[in-house]
């Protein structure tokens, strides 16, 4: 950097003629301090038009505007979705409390309740249109014959216990047996396979619901857009294969949306479907526009670079060195054309949508997200051209060699309690799920307050009683699953669910909660009091240095 700063800053030579030498060295240094210079210098230097900031300023306001209008589109998509899943849920699993708990809908530990469940739900279903407030209908064939509700139970091809004596003989074979009935013959199907049902609970592992729904989106319309037809595929599993005596229930649905085969909209939704069209088209064009000239910067670079390598070997016999070399190379320009790469696709995935060729919403809004993210980031090159803005960058080019070198050692001891954690104490996370009547009515004094470890709102009524708040009350769940348990000591180090953390291991046996203690206590205070307070220290020394 050094060797540049003195050939920018060297005098003009003055001699009597001016050879072509001379005048090639005037002009590499010339734009070579133009090179360097920013927008506004550029400007009162060449007047050279800022075109870039131009179109970068144009595409934050467009990018993101697209963002917006998508956001409000996918979140009714996925509202539709969710609630269509509690609307189901509702519908068809029976004594369904509103909210899952460990993962199930809900379970039944006898016979008769099975039984229950599984008519509830044939039942329900040929029902169907006397019950649902929604736009639902059975979906039909090519032909236009109705799909069946298809009813499957998998058992052990032979088993044989006795618990009493201890003794068991089974056949890890499994079987598999179907049936299938329309639903206008509900009534006459089960009397005539009454025998289906007639089981060995000793044998059986488990029984699949499965059946076809058609539906509507009609929400969208609010936004002006055209509604998108569904279908969805439901599954209903009874699971028994842990053979525990708790059969849990599970409802399942895969969602697809496509356009619909015929449709008419008195209003406006069709001609904005035309103008969104054009403003995604618009977007498009700018993004494309902003690679183009960022594409155009970094092979004019390039060049230059090229051209002073050269005139230092030819006049000077030195070669660049590599920070100098690096000044050349702008990362911004890398960063702004990949977001609008990315803005670019994601454009194109919304026009698809919208024209109902695809349905990736998620795929779309994860484009256009990064894509949003990585143009407001750009920014910040712009207010780098300002002493008093450019902290923040500088501040984290110096301390990010740090950060990652402290990182890769405070992650090796963060995934050993990760670990050590999940294998420990995870069978004895708590289960998630509505807290019943028994299990809070004995926290009933005002000084004993909610149950420990409690994720919902509970509310004092009169006469010195907590009660359940709305929604369902449900606890926490911290060890579970290896992902569950980094999330909780990661929130542990902002000091969140501390005590929530250590109550929900109470019940436990001695060693396990004496173990539990020990765990985090030294997490605590290893990352909390230690390996944070370090990381502090290194963004603080590196703004004071930078």
């Amino acid at each position: 950097m050094e060797l540049l700063v003195r050939y920018l800053d060297r005098s003009n030579s003055v001699s009597s003629s001016v050879s072509q030498d001379t005048v090639k060295d005037d002009s590499l240094r010339d734009d070579l301090r133009f090179y360097f210079m920013n927008p506004c210098e550029k400007y009162q230097a060449r007047k050279h038009i800022p075109w870039k900031l131009g179109v970068q300023v144009l595409k934050i306001i467009m990018v993101t505007t697209q963002l917006v209008l998508f956001g409000l589109s996918n979140q009714l998509v996925v509202s539709y979705k969710e609630e269509s899943t509690m609307a189901f849920k509702q519908l068809f699993v029976r004594d369904y409390g509103g909210e899952d708990q460990d993962g199930y809908c809900t379970a039944v530990f006898t016979q008769q309740d099975f039984y229950h469940s599984v008519f509830y739900a044939t039942e329900q279903y040929s029902q169907l249109g006397q019950l649902s407030v929604g736009p639902l209908s059975y979906s039909e064939d090519e032909n236009g014959n109705l799909l069946p509700f298809v009813i499957c139970k998998n058992l052990y091809r032979k088993r044989n216990l006795d618990p009493s004596k201890q003794v068991f003989e089974i056949d890890t074979e499994l079987e598999k047996v179907c049936l299938s009935f329309d639903p206008k013959l509900v009534k006459q199907w089960k009397m005539q396979n009454s025998s289906f049902f007639d089981l060995d609970f000793y044998r059986l592992i488990g029984i699949t619901v499965t059946f076809q729904l058609n539906g509507i989106n009609l929400q969208t319309v609010r936004l002006r857009e055209l509604p998108d037809c569904y279908t969805f595929n439901i599954t209903i599993n009874f699971d028994n294969s842990v053979h525990s005596g708790k059969l849990k229930i599970y409802l399942n649905l895969e969602s697809s949306s496509f356009a619909c085969k015929q449709w008419k909209i008195y209003g406006s939704a069709e001609k904005n479907m035309h103008l969104f069209l054009v403003f995604d088209c618009f977007v498009i064009l700018v993004c494309l526009t902003s690679a183009l000239l960022c594409a155009r910067s970094m092979i004019l670079a390039i060049r230059l670079l090229q051209r002073f390598s050269k005139f230092l070997l030819e006049n000077h016999e030195r070669k660049m060195c590599e920070d100098d070399q690096k000044e050349f190379l702008n990362g911004w320009y890398v960063l702004v054309i990949i977001s609008d790469l990315l803005a670019i696709i994601g454009s194109v995935l919304k026009i698809e949508i919208q024209a109902k060729y695809l349905t990736s919403y998620d795929v779309c809004s994860i484009f256009l997200g990064t894509s949003t993210l990585l143009v407001w980031v750009s920014v910040i090159r712009y207010l780098g051209y300002f002493e008093k803005y450019n902290v923040l960058i500088l501040t984290m080019r110096v301390a990010f060699p740090k950060v990652l070198r402290f990182c890769c050692c405070a992650g090796m001891i963060y995934l050993g309690y990760t670990f050590c954690g999940w294998i420990v104490l995870g069978p004895y996370h708590e289960k998630k799920g509505p807290f019943k009547g028994g299990e809070w009515s004995r926290w009933g004094q005002m000084s004993d307050g909610p149950p420990a470890g409690a994720s919902c709102k509970w509310r004092f009524t009169p006469g010195s009683q907590w009660s359940l708040g709305e929604p369902p009350c449900t606890s926490l769940v911290h060890f579970e699953q290896l992902s569950r348990v980094a999330e909780c000591l990661f929130s542990l180090l902002n000091g969140d669910d501390m005590f929530a953390t250590f109550a929900q291991l109470k019940d436990t046996n001695s060693l396990v909660w004496f173990f539990s203690r020990v765990y985090l206590y030294s997490f605590i205070s290893v990352f909390i009091y230690m390996v944070l307070s370090l990381f502090i220290a290194l963004i603080t020394d590196s703004y004071e240095t930078a």
